[in-house]
């Protein structure tokens, strides 16, 4: 459950400092209802509300305060899998297609973040670095593939040694360097939305958590139950629901069993140079790219503007999040920059998102005029915002959008209701394991 940001966060220690919204405690009207005040409803009622729209936005905990202001701030660069995945898997035209829609998502984010002035510190750069020998070939093809078929130039060749200067680690074995993709603050991002959105017109009420919706006459009623005091409902036209791990009951049985929540952990250490020096400290990630790796429990890290190492590693399966994340996230750390043993740990904290089988994102209208965007598998930052305002353009009659999203596969997971969850966890543990062969 999301009960706010983390106090331990240095996201929220850092992020623009943004009023407290009330709690809707009333019964109100608008045309859309959106359900999660993340990236994704926040780009839904942002496009609305600009284009004249009543629309109200409900948020269980804070603005942000879920996956949209946990997250790595990695902006990556295409759907979540890759080209040729997408091609074998929905053909050549919608494969194509997708890909025009990543890059006109990165388009939209960029035109965001200038447009509304977010202070939210883009910044370019996105290196792929290989945990295992070998994959040269491999890497040399698909940027060949990438350029000769999409036209995609930004992409370029890494070896091993080179990129341990540019790290200032030993461990891997070359990689990739994606021009096109960066990093940036994600919680300032979410709060920058927020207030575009509100600015546009529509209202936003933390604290109100959806607990219900139903269909009553021609409309949508959305029940809430802040905490404390009086709930209140929206009878709207439409529904938006973009809540991805954390929207418990209320997509039904279809969602449900296609999109399960996972969690991921993150910490920051004391700015570098405080224990480094400068010198040793300007030898990580020296061009201030993000860097992922290439282990199915990614390690991914990057630096803030203060010189901090963020760095994500680990995740769980189950409802909590592990008792001393700090000393979780820390061990993952250590062993990519074994001389950071010595290094400040000031903050460590966790997020929740949503998985699906094949990583493709869980987009569909699930019933008359009710939608949903969820399952980003880690690819939100760059694509939720632009999902949001998809999800804007249908309810407003223009579907073209998700009914190309909606052809993705995204099957349940299997076991049913009730061995889902355990046959999911052992299968990601195993792909875990694999890891550390």
């Amino acid at each position: 459950m999301n009960s706010g940001h983390p106090s331990t966060s240095w996201y929220a220690a850092t992020a623009t400092p943004f009023p407290q919204l009330p709690a809707l405690t009333t019964n109100v009207r608008a045309d859309v209802c959106v359900i999660g005040a993340g990236y994704t409803g926040l780009g839904a009622a942002l496009e609305l509300a600009t284009r004249g729209v009543s629309v109200t936005v409900l948020e269980a905990a804070q603005v942000g305060s879920g996956g949209s202001g946990r997250n790595g701030g990695q902006v990556h660069v295409g759907q979540r899998n890759d080209q040729a995945w997408l091609e074998k898997t929905v053909g050549r035209d919608d494969a194509l297609a997708l890909w025009r829609m990543s890059q006109q998502a990165r388009a939209h984010l960029l035109g965001l973040i200038a447009t509304h002035e977010i202070a939210c510190d883009f910044t370019p750069g996105m290196i792929h670095a290989r945990h295992r020998r070998g994959g040269e070939g491999e890497d040399a093809a698909h940027i060949a593939f990438m350029a000769s078929r999409y036209g995609y130039d930004q992409l370029a060749l890494i070896d091993e040694d080179a990129l341990a200067d540019e790290l200032g680690t030993s461990v891997y074995h070359g990689g990739t360097v994606d021009h096109g993709g960066g990093h940036l603050h994600p919680l300032n991002l979410a709060l920058g939305l927020a207030r575009a959105a509100m600015a546009a017109g529509a209202a936003v009420h933390e604290r109100s958590r959806a607990t219900a919706w139903r269909r009553e006459g021609g409309s949508i009623v959305v029940e809430t139950a802040p905490n404390g005091g009086k709930g209140g409902r929206v009878i709207c036209d439409q529904l938006i629901l973009t809540g991805d791990g954390y929207l418990d009951d209320l997509t039904g049985s279809v969602a449900r069993a296609r999109v399960m929540p996972i969690n991921n952990f993150i910490l920051a250490t004391e700015p570098l140079a405080e224990s480094l020096g400068g010198e040793r400290a300007d030898s990580i990630i020296r061009s201030n790219a993000a860097v992922a790796d290439t282990r199915f429990v990614i390690n991914y890290f990057r630096k803030s503007p203060d010189g901090r190492l963020i760095f994500g590693g680990g995740e769980n399966y189950s409802p909590g999040f592990p008792r001393d994340l700090k000393g979780f996230v820390r061990r993952h750390m250590l062993k990519v920059y074994p001389d950071l043993a010595d290094v400040k740990v000031s903050h460590a904290w966790g997020g929740t998102l949503g998985i699906t089988v094949h990583r493709a994102p869980f987009v569909r209208e699930l019933a008359p005029g009710v939608r949903i965007a969820a399952g980003y598998s880690g690819q939100g930052v760059m694509l939720a915002p632009y999902f949001g305002k998809l999800l804007a353009d249908a309810a407003l009659g223009d579907g073209e959008g998700v009914a190309l999203l909606s052809r993705l596969p995204t099957p349940p997971f299997p076991g049913g209701r009730l061995l889902r969850w355990p046959l999911t966890v052992a299968g990601l543990s195993w792909y875990a394991l694999r890891d550390r062969i």
